[in-house]
């Protein structure tokens, strides 16, 4: 099968991905940096976007085989995205990565195109796993997941920074103690 940018059948063993392209949209400058270099460390061609608007015109642009789009792009949606996607690239293939989330979120970026949704920190191999999984299969799961105490901690440093680390703020939309808050926002994250 002929290589054609966004229109090819990309639905392929991961050692069948190199030199096909890819398109990163997350706000989160380290992630989007450690996942860029390990995509093209596996023979992809990477472009990234820190946006929703520059994710929209790379797709434009690039006509990518692959996306991994952050739920919460700065002040913009994800999903936005993911529907941009399917409607620019229908034969692209795209997760969705959130360092939290919830059953609705999930349902609604699958029926909008995306083939999977995974929580952060996701690897490089997972990744590629989810991407390249034939439709209706999920990848595995993942062999370390994040416990239920990293997951809360996420949501609560998430939260946390939406209300501009504001810690009486983020109590209140918390239904938390403001006294709890800052214990937990002074320790360590949980393994």
């Amino acid at each position: 099968m002929a290589y054609a940018g966004g229109g090819a059948d990309v639905r392929r063993n991961p050692q069948e991905i190199a030199g096909r392209s890819m398109v990163i949209v997350d706000d989160d400058r380290p992630f989007l940096q450690t996942l860029s270099r390990a995509m093209e460390s596996r023979g992809l061609s990477v472009e990234t976007a820190q946006s929703v608007e520059e994710g929209k015109r790379l797709i434009v642009e690039r006509k990518p085989d692959y996306a991994v789009v952050d739920l919460r792009v700065g002040s913009g949606n994800g999903l936005d995205v993911i529907s941009f996607i399917s409607d620019t690239c229908p034969n692209a293939r795209s997760i969705v990565l959130t360092g939290y989330g919830n059953l609705p979120t999930a349902v609604s970026a699958i029926k909008l195109g995306a083939s999977d949704y995974l929580a952060k920190p996701a690897d490089a191999d997972h990744v590629i796993k989810a991407l390249t999984a034939p439709d209706g299969e999920k990848a595995d799961p993942p062999e370390n997941p994040m416990s239920a105490d990293r997951v809360r901690w996420e949501h609560i440093q998430r939260v946390y920074e939406l209300c501009d680390r504001n810690v009486s703020e983020t109590a209140r939309r918390l239904n938390m103690h403001r006294r709890t808050l800052q214990r937990i926002l002074a320790k360590r994250a949980p393994r």
